[in-house]
């Protein structure tokens, strides 16, 4: 009846700790279907859309960098000229490289929100088009990147218990195993 016991409670253990190693691999190794996530941070966008046209800027610090593709069909605009107004600031893009236009500003945008319009001339066609940027500080940057949670705690402490139980179980088995050889010498 005690061979019983132990092997069932081995197996309780065994169950449990099997239960708790998906939590014990933690984000990234429990080889699932999730993609994993971007991490680290990216520069401020805005987008601004009319029925022709499609404006992306993305500033990093003084650089506004554009794309300007066509609305139909997602297909780049070459050769336009841009003239762009930050928070009533204006500013005239200059061609770089094929696809790109770029805006470089006097000083970088403080933390707000920026209204944009955008005044785009290619070819015949010209469309004004409106955006807000919307700009935060970092005020998470001293915090770690990854913070205990109470799952991975949680796991951590079932597999602890699993595997005590499994140490106490297995000790009285063998102790219980030498008393029988003992006696049977004796």
């Amino acid at each position: 009846m005690k061979s019983f016991h132990s092997l069932a409670t081995l197996g309780l253990a065994a169950a449990l700790l099997g239960a708790c190693m998906p939590v014990l691999a933690g984000d990234g190794h429990d080889h699932g279907d999730a993609a994993p996530a971007a991490t680290g941070s990216a520069l401020p966008r805005f987008a601004a859309v009319s029925e022709t046209f499609e404006l992306v800027g993305v500033l990093d610090g003084k650089q506004v960098t554009l794309y300007l593709d066509r609305f139909a069909d997602n297909t780049p605009v070459r050769g336009a000229q841009i003239e762009l107004e930050i928070a009533g600031a204006k500013f005239k893009a200059e061609e770089h490289g094929e696809d790109t236009y770029q805006v470089t500003l006097k000083d970088a945008p403080k933390p707000g929100v920026l209204p944009i319009t955008a005044t785009v001339t290619a070819g015949s066609e010209i469309d004004l088009l409106a955006g807000e940027l919307d700009l935060h500080e970092e005020a998470h940057a001293e915090e770690p990147a990854h913070a205990s949670s109470w799952k991975k705690l949680a796991g951590w402490a079932a597999g602890g218990l699993a595997a005590l139980a499994v140490l106490v179980f297995g000790g009285r088995r063998l102790i219980s195993a030498r008393q029988v050889r003992a006696g049977g010498a004796a």
